[in-house]
């Protein structure tokens, strides 16, 4: 940057808030159209005539008779009727209709906002960092749907887990120019803390697993809490002739991956609320007022993330909890979220 003195206005500013609540919006979206069943039940992706849903019965029956040639219906929903099939179909369509409503509220005013320099050459590769991952998710997201057409009637965990962790970089572009944008021109004394920066590779660790969780359903095979089952460490895991490439890539066909990942999920979520207090007592008295909150946030977050994990474990009865599971990864996100702003306002801002 080497303006220092332009200034970003306040439109702009709010304009990036919503860009990322929106965002926000699209993972939680994401969620739900996993929690339902909903991913797989479009079965094309047409960017300009896919805004358009069916209008009237024939096109209704033409997209059932699509989604009637998935293995996903001859697997698990040939008892489906229409009326079914349209409440996983609304799912689905909302959620990709709501990431063109973003490119849209993106890209208008960013014409309006470079039309009038409203905006730098900074800020316009900021936003250009944001866009290249959008769309990177977006094309992981048809990749991984399309693994859901082949042979298993879902899609493939670890496709899942990519096009999750992508959307999770775009959040993380996007914070980060917040908060450039926030401190545009002016100096913070506090340069980033380490431990802040442990908490939030460990977070983001945990955010990976958490796509696995979701991508295996690995929350159903261990409905309980604290143990596993009855133990602490699954007996799958301690047989060392399990441990083979072969059981990680047949996950829905052997129990080991399963028991891996809620393993991991488990153990890295403790030791987050351990290193998340650690990090609250270490800065509480170092940082200033306005930054306070940020230490606060997550050490809320991190406890009610615990706590709506261990009730939806304890509460999955052949499936997840639609609203639980929901809530258990919107509070994950903004935990997520809290600590990097937390990470970036306490960085030595360089103009």
């Amino acid at each position: 940057m080497k303006n220092n003195n332009f200034k970003y206005t306040k439109t702009i500013r709010i304009w990036l808030i919503i860009g990322l609540i929106m965002l926000v919006g699209q993972v939680i979206l994401g969620g739900i159209t996993r929690l339902t069943g909903s991913g797989l039940s479009i079965t094309k992706w047409d960017v300009i005539t896919g805004v358009i849903p069916p209008l009237n019965h024939s096109s209704w029956i033409h997209e059932f008779e699509l989604y009637k040639q998935t293995p996903q219906f001859h697997k698990l929903n040939a008892s489906f009727t229409l009326h079914n099939f349209k409440f996983i179909y609304f799912w689905e369509y909302f959620h990709r209709l709501w990431v063109r409503a973003l490119g849209f509220i993106f890209l208008i005013p960013f014409i309006i906002f470079v039309i009038k320099k409203q905006i730098n050459s900074y800020l316009i590769k900021r936003l250009a960092v944001v866009i290249l991952l959008t769309i990177l998710t977006a094309s992981a997201g048809w990749i991984m749907v399309l693994s859901g057409f082949v042979n298993r009637p879902w899609v493939n965990a670890y496709k899942l887990t990519l096009h999750f962790i992508l959307a999770v970089l775009v959040i993380t572009a996007m914070i980060k120019t917040i908060a450039d944008v926030y401190n545009f021109g002016m100096k913070v004394k506090l340069k980033p803390h380490k431990f802040v920066a442990i908490v939030v590779g460990i977070a983001f660790v945990q955010m990976i697993f958490a796509g696995l969780m979701s991508g295996m359903k690995a929350g159903l095979y261990y409905p309980s809490w604290p143990d596993m089952n009855g133990e602490f460490i699954p007996s799958v895991l301690k047989n060392a002739g399990n441990w083979n490439f072969s059981n990680l890539s047949n996950y829905d066909r052997f129990l080991f991956a399963p028991a891996l990942i809620q393993f991991m999920h488990r153990f890295l979520a403790y030791l987050l609320v351990i290193l998340t207090v650690v990090m609250f007592y270490k800065l509480r008295n170092k940082v200033s007022n306005n930054l306070k909150k940020w230490i606060q946030f997550p050490l809320v977050l991190v406890f009610v993330q615990v706590v709506l994990g261990v009730l939806m474990v304890l509460n999955v009865q052949g499936k997840i909890p639609l609203i639980l599971g929901v809530t258990h990864q919107l509070i994950g996100l903004l935990f997520f979220m809290s600590l990097l702003f937390l990470f970036f306002k306490t960085r030595e801002f360089k103009v």
